[in-house]
């Protein structure tokens, strides 16, 4: 049977902390190779075990794409590149400076996961050279053999988010735009999609108009790094419009109290918890299931933070 546009399209499971958790893609069309995303430092060997695979070699990679700067998408960059020489980084204008000089990336993840528990998680995070970077405007258009790719600008989740419609297979490889989809969570028909509210730039207004956007492509599936191929986009897409409604009411009512520091960030736990429960059941999964729970809460300590960071941009300066 000939291969259709969407088998040109791999899933490449990054081993980013679980199996399932983080994928990265790698696209082959008229002997060349694109990846987008590329987990950490640590998922580069399966990235290259996949091309090889695919009897490609490294120096037949013309892009690495990164759909943001956040590191469990972008912190194997700089290894990868390494390998595929001939490989133009592709990034968000936002983000080029970032892959470029990585410093701020690191001293902001520090923040969260402290410098051993990030340097166990990610590795060392290391520069791209600034002539390998190419940052792409919002509707610009990247040809990979014969497929013509669309760079969408995508906020919500981080300002520097770009998510690519493919027009071949009509995919649309979505990064964090679309949410997070384990497919641990499907059972019988069901389905989860979760927002992750990531500091310090979630936005939900932002973030229902990138939804919204990817509708738009009238794609028929995502591909989104947490995790894998998704092709109901209506029902995923009400899913996150109306989590993003509820984070958006959550900030504002943190924003009007009084809580600072960690009595905000446990305010802010227990709300994020609620909401992802909440929509659990609206979508007939168990939230008492200890496999559901864990899945489809693996992000809850990276929204609570993103909902504490804007309630505290949010609130009103005291005069």
């Amino acid at each position: 049977m000939p291969a259709t546009s969407v088998d040109a399209i791999s899933v490449i499971d990054c081993h980013y902390l679980l199996e399932g958790r983080a994928a990265a893609y790698l696209m082959i069309d008229g002997g060349e190779a694109a990846f987008f995303d590329n987990g950490t430092r640590f998922s580069v060997p399966y990235l290259l075990q996949a091309l090889a695979a695919k009897d490609m070699r490294p120096d037949e990679v013309r892009y690495i794409v990164v759909t943001h700067v956040h590191l469990d998408h972008c912190g194997g960059t700089a290894e990868l590149a390494k390998h595929c020489r001939n490989a133009t980084i592709l990034a968000h204008p936002r983000a080029g400076r970032h892959i470029a000089d990585p410093r701020r990336l690191v001293a902001g993840a520090t923040e969260i996961y402290g410098e051993q528990r990030l340097l166990e998680i990610y590795g060392v995070v290391e520069p791209v050279e600034e002539s390998r970077i190419r940052t792409l405007e919002d509707e610009s258009v990247i040809e990979l053999g014969t497929r013509k790719l669309r760079f969408l600008h995508t906020p919500g989740h981080a300002k520097h988010h770009f998510v690519i419609h493919d027009a071949a297979s009509n995919s649309v490889i979505a990064g964090d735009a679309f949410g997070l989809t384990y497919r641990q969570l499907d059972r019988d028909g069901k389905c989860y999609v979760g927002y992750v509210c990531s500091p310090p730039e979630f936005d939900p207004s932002a973030g229902k108009r990138s939804v919204q956007r990817i509708l738009d492509t009238g794609a028929e599936r995502v591909f989104v790094t947490h995790f894998g191929e998704f092709s109901r986009l209506q029902d995923g897409a009400a899913q996150l419009m109306r989590s993003l409604d509820n984070y958006d009411a959550a900030v504002n009512e943190a924003a009007s109290g009084g809580l600072e520091g960690q009595a905000l960030e446990d305010w802010c736990r227990a709300r994020a918890e609620s909401i992802i429960v909440a929509e659990l059941r609206q979508s007939g999964l168990d939230p008492d299931d200890n496999v559901v729970a864990f899945w489809a809460k693996t992000e809850l300590m990276v929204s609570t933070k993103g909902l504490a960071f804007l309630a505290t941009r949010r609130r009103a300066p005291v005069l």
